[in-house]
């Protein structure tokens, strides 16, 4: 793989969410650890859906973890109980044994950002629980994604 082919920005996989009663705090916004649940949720979407790879079989059956090593958060403005919003994941760089992710949440008609989050995987032995190379499924179905690898 190039340079160019591990740094290309990859096509976004979006989810469309309700905030609820849950996600918030006695102010009635989203309680910022909520958003984290919210995205893991959407990376869990992403390999199963997204990339057609059973997140629960590469977790239980062939034992690979997906621990973030990173993680890095801007709040930009508030979600409030029952706002209908998008979250959305791309992969910025895909690299041997990690990859970086851009996750974010935004009013999906006018696109407002409300959050948005840079983090770090990294692809463990759940039995070593050391770094391995990324299986190579899902390095062929993140590539898949890119609009680089699509030529």
């Amino acid at each position: 793989m190039s340079a160019s082919e591990a740094n290309a920005p990859s096509a976004e996989f979006r989810r469309a969410r309700m905030i609820r009663f849950s996600d918030c705090d006695p102010a009635g916004i989203v309680f910022y650890p909520q958003y984290f649940v919210m995205l893991n949720g959407l990376v869990e979407d992403w390999v199963s859906e997204g990339l057609g790879i059973d997140y629960h079989a590469l977790i239980s059956e062939r034992r690979i973890g997906l621990p973030t090593v990173r993680l890095e958060a801007d709040f930009r403005a508030v979600s409030r109980m029952g706002d209908q919003v998008a979250l959305g994941l791309s992969v910025e760089r895909l690299g041997s044994r990690s990859m970086s992710l851009v996750l974010r949440c935004f009013e999906p008609a006018g696109g407002e950002l409300r959050m948005q989050v840079k983090q770090v995987l990294v692809t463990t032995s759940l039995e070593s629980h050391r770094a391995v190379e990324i299986p190579q499924d899902l390095r062929a179905a993140i590539l898949r994604m890119s609009p680089s690898s699509a030529a």
